[in-house]
């Protein structure tokens, strides 16, 4: 479930302050409504430039994410906004990266940003896994999955996981992507696996979504019998956070898991 927003000028003092000794004194805010996992959003316009700022308290069940980022960010500058500081003050935490520019990716069957995002899954790919404690892909799926199929999502790839388009953010020829809170080692296939679900969502058949997919290198190394316990683990994660009455976020991705899932059930039973 989303995170409530509360406004920039909010935020205590001092966390202001702590920020804009950094970004300098604001001429503009942006209020940024994309993302579910931030109390604050914001783009700050300055005469230093323009500058991302996102917030969570400090006693927030989902603060590792922030520290997640800030750890993970030396190692993506080639694939997301540089971080310029993680500041921990008055019961916040927060984190200030560069802005980017352009628009949130498109993932509708025909849109001209699926090159775009299919190039960045290719350039993540090929990016070693950080010497950090990240999550590994089979503790998180632990719960959806038998014990034999977490096999095959073990790896030591470098996987973001999070691919919900808000955090794509397509300019000009090239794609960025933010939000690392959910970066994941495992196998080099999951995060295409993870872009299928996206695709359903936004309109693509199975089959069409898949090839996309097919279309990054580490997709092909995935073997069918994992691609399918993932479809079938996904369905099942969606399902259980949609819980009784799925919101209008959810819900659609309870359909596309769904509909995957059963896509891959009937592809291994021919």
């Amino acid at each position: 479930m989303p995170i409530s927003r509360i406004p920039y000028a909010e935020l205590p003092e001092s966390v202001r302050h702590a920020v804009e000794a950094i970004t300098g004194r604001p001429e503009s805010l942006e209020a940024v409504s994309e993302g579910l996992n931030s109390a604050v959003a914001v783009k700050l316009h300055t005469t230093q430039g323009t500058y991302f700022m996102k917030a969570l308290r400090t006693d927030h069940r989902w603060v590792w994410t922030q520290e997640r980022e800030a750890e993970v960010a030396p190692y993506v500058r080639h694939v997301a906004p540089a971080l310029h500081a993680r500041i921990v003050e008055a019961g916040w935490d927060v984190l200030v990266f560069d802005a980017l520019t352009g628009h949130r990716a498109d993932y509708a069957p025909g849109s001209p940003d699926l090159p775009y995002v299919m190039n960045l899954l290719t350039r993540i790919g090929q990016t070693e896994c950080p010497d950090i404690p990240l999550r590994r892909a089979e503790q998180r799926l632990e719960s959806y999955a038998s014990a034999e199929d977490l096999n095959f999502f073990a790896g030591n790839a470098f996987l973001h996981t999070d691919l919900n388009n808000a955090n794509i953010i397509v300019d000009e020829n090239q794609a960025s992507i933010v939000d690392w809170g959910w970066a994941t080692r495992g196998a080099p296939w999951l995060d295409a696996a993870y872009w299928v679900v996206w695709l359903i969502a936004a309109g693509h058949a199975p089959h069409s979504a898949e090839q996309w997919a097919t279309q990054i290198a580490a997709w092909r190394t995935a073997p069918q019998d994992g691609v399918t316990a993932f479809a079938r683990a996904n369905a099942r994660m969606w399902s259980e956070i949609g819980g009784a009455n799925p919101d209008d976020w959810t819900a659609p991705l309870i359909m596309a898991s769904t509909a995957w899932s059963a896509f891959r059930t009937n592809k291994s039973d021919l």
